[in-house]
């Protein structure tokens, strides 16, 4: 069991380096955020569809089962839109920096998904989670609409994360990918013919945003997708989102040598995802102290 889970802690490092590369992509592709994630959850759908059919797995699961499914991957694409579109309104750094305190809704949320008791040790890490994100309000109001829809973006991630730990047992984590990739696409579909965004230019994307979205979809989506829900077997909701919290790291690393001055950011700014990050990595020193105490 132990080696497992250090396999699992692993698996879900090497996912959260190919998550930082995603932010990336998502300032390279020039098309809007909500055609972008239809794109992306299109080519996800296909990819492991795919893998599907070519390993012999069962697409069969009961329609209640497929329906829950498809409800958790309309919160999947709200997520992804609103984490594409916070990064066009502001930039990668800011984005990032917000996204790293999932954490916080998790020592919430997830009490309330699984009827447990909350976990003080894990709200006291979110006070300073909070604090850290005072201060990059605090310095950074000019992004400020950024910072609003990320925060939005952290919520709704938090949120599918935790229903995903629900389904994991019951289900292998591709078919669970599979149909969830397939209820975004289905969801952004429905608003699009109802709002009438589809148009000629939606589907005359740019060469090179073709080769970006086919690394997002395939890569990005629907290899770590699944591997991200396999995870879950060993590792918690919050360790999860715990270790997507390097994710930022990551991201904002590349974004300085992609981008360059774009991304520079006030002291103010690195102060508080200092503060967050810190938070998130002395959670589990102190959960395992509080353990032998205990």
């Amino acid at each position: 069991m132990k080696r497992s889970h250090q396999s699992s802690l692993i698996w879900m490092h090497i996912v959260v380096i190919i998550y930082g590369f995603t932010a990336i992509l998502g300032k390279l592709i020039e098309m809007p955020a909500i055609q972008m994630v239809w794109y992306r959850m299109l080519f996800a759908s296909i990819g492991l569809l795919a893998y599907l059919l070519l390993k012999k797995k069962s697409l069969l699961i009961t329609p209640k089962q497929i329906l829950k499914l498809i409800l958790i991957g309309f919160v999947v694409a709200a997520h992804w839109i609103a984490f594409f579109h916070a990064i066009k309104i502001s930039n990668i750094s800011v984005t990032l920096g917000i996204i790293s305190s999932g954490a916080l809704f998790a020592s919430v949320l997830e009490p309330i998904f699984f009827r447990k008791k909350i976990d003080w040790l894990e709200l006291l890490v979110g006070i300073f989670i909070v604090i850290g994100l005072y201060l990059i309000f605090s310095y950074e109001l000019n992004y400020i609409s950024g910072i609003i829809v990320a925060i939005i973006a952290t919520v709704l991630a938090t949120t599918f994360t935790i229903l995903n730990k629900k389904y994991i047992t019951q289900h292998s984590p591709t078919l669970i990918s599979f149909y969830e990739m397939v209820g975004g696409f289905i969801g952004i579909s429905l608003y699009l013919i109802f709002t009438g965004g589809f148009s000629s230019d939606f589907f005359s994307p740019s060469m090179s945003d073709i080769t970006y979205l086919l690394i997002l979809g395939l890569i990005c989506t629907a290899f770590a997708f699944a591997v991200s829900v396999d995870v879950m077997k060993e590792l918690s909701a919050y360790t999860v989102i715990l270790s997507i919290n390097m994710e930022p790291i990551y991201g904002i690393i590349l974004a300085f040598f992609i981008f360059g001055e774009s991304e520079y950011m006030t002291s103010g700014f690195y102060a508080g995802t200092v503060m967050i990050l810190a938070s998130v990595f002395l959670f589990p020193i102190l959960k395992r102290q509080k353990a032998v105490i205990d």
